[in-house]
């Protein structure tokens, strides 16, 4: 079979990818090992509003799939707490699973082939074209390869790229209703509970998220680095998050990359976008704007490419790339400097303020009382 582009990844920077791609005329071909491309999800599914206004795909989002988030609310450990705000700024909590599976619904409307249950294990470049060997002797033959396939990317491994070593570990639980104030992103700093990153809760789309991460420290390798104390947290903010005792109705886990973007992400005829590149925001973990955005770059420049209207994205799409250097610069500071006892004493501060305006709205916020 032959493609002119294989996406391998049904992420949300790979489906970008391959819209843009067949929107510009090509061929394309998604592979996804998982059955869904919603299935077994790490991502809390937040989008920012930054994204909203900028992806036209996002327009066409079905209602019943997203609902806004009108403000942050910011714990210091001791629980005190600020409210975060900006005019006409809000987030959209979404059903991330339905939104990725309506996403490639949409694709094999344009033609794509995406192809679920399928794994990419290992390409070959023969020429001008990759070989990509499949289950059964099938051979794939794609002129461009464009790996989206998460923090521990098979393409980067086959076409010998960089790969993640900085990651987040985090636990999300779903139920089907907590109590909590409804119209925020609640934000949760204990160093003891959640070192290096935060605990959350949000009322989303039918359903409350309720998580925890922590910055796992490098090359840890046991299974015990990998445990985040949930029930402690669900303890501590019961009084503001409350579940009623009630089992999750589901578990989610998994590992995040916050290293910021990787210095090897291309070759020529490939490239590497959204987790694969570690395109991730290295203090918040958000990383679906940029995926959509340069996912969607990815796919116009390789069309261009492709038909021989531009040069090959691998030589000048990466110098666009999201760099990350203030966040990179705050992801160390929390590494190394988090204290409990400072941020109970600056919450409300101007520099608090100031930081938190950076990080969750780009500078655009204001606290309320």
């Amino acid at each position: 079979m032959r493609c002119d582009l294989l996406v391998v990844g049904a992420s949300f920077a790979g489906l970008a990818c391959a819209r843009a791609a067949a929107l510009g005329g090509l061929s394309v071909t998604v592979l996804e090992k998982k059955a869904s491309a919603g299935a077994k999800l790490h991502t809390t599914g937040i989008i920012v509003k930054d994204a909203v206004d900028s992806i036209a795909w996002l327009r066409d989002v079905p209602p019943h799939l997203v609902r806004r988030v009108e403000g942050v609310r910011l714990y210091a450990p001791n629980l005190r707490h600020v409210d975060l705000h900006a005019p006409g700024y809000y987030f959209w909590a979404t059903d991330a699973a339905g939104l990725l599976d309506w996403m490639v619904d949409s694709l094999r409307g344009l033609g794509v082939q995406v192809r679920l249950g399928t794994l990419f294990e290992t390409a070959r470049r023969v020429g001008e074209r990759w070989q990509v060997p499949l289950a059964g002797g099938e051979v794939l033959d794609a002129a461009y390869i464009v790996g989206a396939d998460g923090p521990h990317s098979r393409v980067a491994k086959a076409l010998g790229l960089s790969s993640n070593e900085h990651f987040l570990f985090g636990v999300e639980h779903e139920y089907a209703a907590a109590r909590m104030e409804d119209n925020f992103l609640h934000c949760f700093i204990d160093r003891r509970l959640a070192p290096g990153y935060i605990g959350w809760a949000l009322n989303g789309v039918n359903v409350s998220q309720v998580g925890l991460a922590r910055r796992l420290p490098p090359a840890s390798g046991g299974p015990g680095a990998r445990q985040v104390p949930i029930a402690a947290f669900l303890q501590k903010v019961s009084g503001l998050v409350e579940t009623g005792g009630a089992a999750p109705l589901a578990v989610r886990a998994g590992m995040i990359p916050c290293g910021g973007l990787l210095p090897r992400v291309a070759c020529p005829g490939a490239l590497l976008v959204g987790d694969a590149a570690g395109m991730v925001s290295p203090v918040t973990a958000g990383g679906i704007h940029t995926a959509l955005r340069h996912g969607t770059q990815a796919g116009e420049g390789v069309a261009a490419f492709v038909a021989g209207r531009g040069d090959d994205p691998s030589q000048w799409l990466i110098r666009r790339y999201p760099q990350f250097r203030t966040k990179r610069v705050l992801r160390w500071l929390f590494d190394h400097g988090q204290s409990d006892w400072l941020f109970n004493q600056l919450l409300g501060t101007r520099a608090m303020r100031r930081a938190a305006e950076l990080i969750y709205f780009h500078r655009k916020g204001g606290v309320g009382p």
